[in-house]
């Protein structure tokens, strides 16, 4: 088992400017966070649309660092290969929206990226337990999928703190990631639990200063915690 023992932080491109995503993720990369998320959502499986595989191709050349495509859409396995296409190294599906997720998981690995599951906050994580070999991220839902701006459920830290023990009771090599209302005033409590990788989006792009001093007190206070 590798142990993550510093944080990573995740950036969520769902507050930026969309007219100017190139110079926003380069203002992304140049703040110091170390990936971004690409908030993929159809109108279907939640309440929002967003963005194809084409707008993430078109910032591939813009920055160095790493990219995820969080599928939040109905169907993801018939354009699993557009999202590496574009440019993402990691693909997550969510645990909900697959017939057969130990399939869709391994397609993802045969693509070449590595694989994710998300689950949201009513689904358990007995949900994931039997095809964790074949999970490279587990992304716990600390809101429910669709918007940004939303309020961390803190009820989901027992989840967390679950999946942490499992990952490493197994001795897996699997980042547990959280996503939604992650804050520098939430992020703590999330470490505490168990998380390592964490997504934040308005808490990045919204506030007083420069996004590169927010990515700092992030990352400051998830390392007082893991530490």
């Amino acid at each position: 088992m590798v142990e993550i023992t510093s944080p990573l932080l995740v950036a969520s491109v769902l507050p930026a400017d969309f007219a100017e995503l190139g110079s926003q993720v380069r203002m992304i990369e140049k703040a110091g966070v170390d990936r971004i998320q690409w908030d993929v959502m159809d109108g279907c499986f939640v309440p929002n649309i967003t963005i194809g595989p084409d707008v993430i191709a078109a910032c591939r050349d813009q920055v160095d660092m790493g990219f995820e495509a969080h599928l939040m859409v109905a169907d993801p396995d018939p354009m699993l290969s557009r999202w590496v296409e574009a440019g993402c190294g990691i693909v997550i599906v969510h645990a909900e929206t697959t017939r057969h997720l130990h399939r869709t998981l391994g397609r993802i690995r045969e693509l070449g990226a590595r694989a994710g599951v998300a689950l949201n906050p009513a689904t358990p994580l007995a949900a994931v337990e039997h095809v964790l070999e074949l999970v490279d991220l587990l992304l716990v839902m600390t809101v429910n999928p669709g918007f940004g701006g939303q309020s961390y459920i803190a009820g989901m830290e027992p989840k967390i703190t679950a999946a942490r023990a499992e990952i490493d009771r197994r001795g897996l090599e699997i980042e547990l990631e959280v996503d939604g209302g992650i804050g520098a005033s939430t992020i703590g409590a999330a470490a505490r639990a168990g998380a390592r990788v964490f997504c934040a989006g308005s808490a990045l792009f919204d506030g007083p200063g420069r996004m590169a001093d927010r990515v700092l007190a992030m990352r400051t206070a998830a390392e007082r915690e893991i530490a």
